[in-house]
């Protein structure tokens, strides 16, 4: 069986395509299967991506989707549904969190919740080797018309799990990406990570593949193509400072390529960020979101003091490091007091660079169910293909107006950085 994923973009389409189906991919095809990636630009239309796909003759279709891409990908699927005569899958965290939604919409045959690897095997196999009726119940996944399935427990050992398929990353310039880990154990209200746990009650859904494991990929990457810099996907890359520790004793003497990390600032230390340093890491991102102690608190779950995040970017500019800070704008409950807040910290922190981010109520967070209980969600707000400085959200002391205001200013504050960095070059 050859499934096709589709990577559908919602912006530029020269990053990374979704790291999912790579995973996916590498687990079917040491059984038989296929697997191949068709990115969608913004710019390809209907007729030239059927054209695309019955090029590819795929079996099955796949789309990993989030909530942002779910209003471009439901059309697509739909005409596709109507051209091909192939089941259509989706997995990631819009099928995970809206599989009842996702599967009304009939451009879809199945939503595979949670993990997906051993899901998409069966379905695979029963696929080929089924006489044409009726498939017996998956678990993980559901279909339209039924209740949510059972799941199977999470993959234990992440260490026994190929290495990921990079022919469906698309990555360039050997700048390329690895996750060490699944799971997070933070309870931050905007994610999904806490929900995605709480799947899998009895069961420990936090798991990292060792310190032998990741070098041995590295070592593979090294042997079969370029590698100019790497970028660690984990959402949190110094939660154990054990594993930290050993990965910068054993990364740093036989490696010599520069790599980026994500961080949380209560997880670092100026002893673990110089070690970091030592073992070739060159840039660390962190989660700032707010500058509100009110909002960290009482919004975000995130109680972070102003002087641990200020400590941190210090600590990381002393360990010769960029440090890069990302906020996000519109939260539920944010005045314009709080933004400004948040404005106030930026200048603090003083970064090297930093991302702003109009806040999106994902399906499966805790943020989500907020603003629906409180009536902040716009009406089809599933369905609208929001601009970046757009809100998905009406609140009564935060006008969608003035959280595109904001947007704008932290857009100025950025471009006069950058023409302040690279004046006279």
């Amino acid at each position: 069986m050859k499934i096709l994923f589709l990577e559908i973009e919602t912006a530029s389409d020269w990053g990374l395509a979704s790291p999912g189906p790579g995973h996916l991919a590498a687990f079917i095809r040491p059984h038989g299967h296929q697997a191949a990636l068709l990115r969608v630009p913004k710019s390809l239309g209907e007729g030239q991506l059927r054209a695309a796909v019955a090029k590819e003759r795929p079996d099955i279709l796949g789309l990993s989707l989030t909530a942002r891409q779910w209003p471009r990908a439901r059309p697509l699927a739909q005409a596709l549904k109507r051209q091909f005569a192939v089941p259509i899958i989706a997995g990631g965290l819009q099928a995970t969190f809206a599989s009842e939604h996702l599967l009304a919409s009939g451009g879809f045959d199945y939503a595979c919740i949670g993990e997906g690897e051993e899901a998409l095997l069966e379905l695979l196999d029963a696929l080929e080797h089924g006489a044409g009726g009726p498939l017996p119940p998956i678990r993980n996944l559901r279909r339209p018309g039924e209740p949510p399935p059972s799941l199977r427990p999470p993959l234990p050992d992440l260490d026994r799990l190929p290495f990921v398929a990079r022919d469906l990353l698309d990555e360039r310039h050997g700048v390329l990406h690895l996750s060490t880990q699944r799971g997070c154990p933070f309870p931050c209200t905007y994610c999904a990570a806490g929900r995605i746990a709480a799947l899998y009650p009895n069961h420990r859904y936090q798991r990292r593949r060792s310190v032998a494991n990741v070098l041995a990929e590295l070592r593979h990457l090294r042997e079969t193509g370029p590698v100019n810099y790497l970028v660690f996907l984990d959402d949190t890359f110094t939660l154990n400072p054990p594993w930290v520790e050993a990965f910068c004793r054993d990364y740093g003497r036989e490696f010599a390529i520069g790599f980026s990390i994500n961080a949380r600032v209560e997880t670092v230390t100026p002893q673990l960020l110089g070690r970091l340093a030592a073992a070739g890491c060159r840039h660390v991102i962190y989660g700032v979101e707010s500058g509100s102690p009110r909002i960290r608190r009482e919004v975000l779950k995130r109680p972070t003091q102003e002087e641990r995040f200020l400590h941190a970017f210090q600590w990381t500019r002393q360990a010769g490091l960029l440090a890069t800070a990302n906020y996000l704008l519109g939260l539920p409950g944010e005045t314009p007091a709080d933004i400004e807040q948040t404005l106030a910290l930026h200048e603090r922190l003083a970064p090297d660079d930093f991302g702003f981010f109009v806040f999106r109520p994902y399906p499966g967070t805790s943020l989500f169910e907020l603003c629906r209980a409180q009536g902040y969600l716009l009406e089809g707000h599933e369905e609208r293909p929001l601009a970046d400085d757009q809100s998905a959200l009406r609140m009564p002391d935060l006008p969608a107006e003035e959280i595109a205001s904001y947007y704008h200013r932290f857009a100025e504050l950025r471009a006069e950085l950058y023409r302040r960095r690279y004046a006279g070059h």
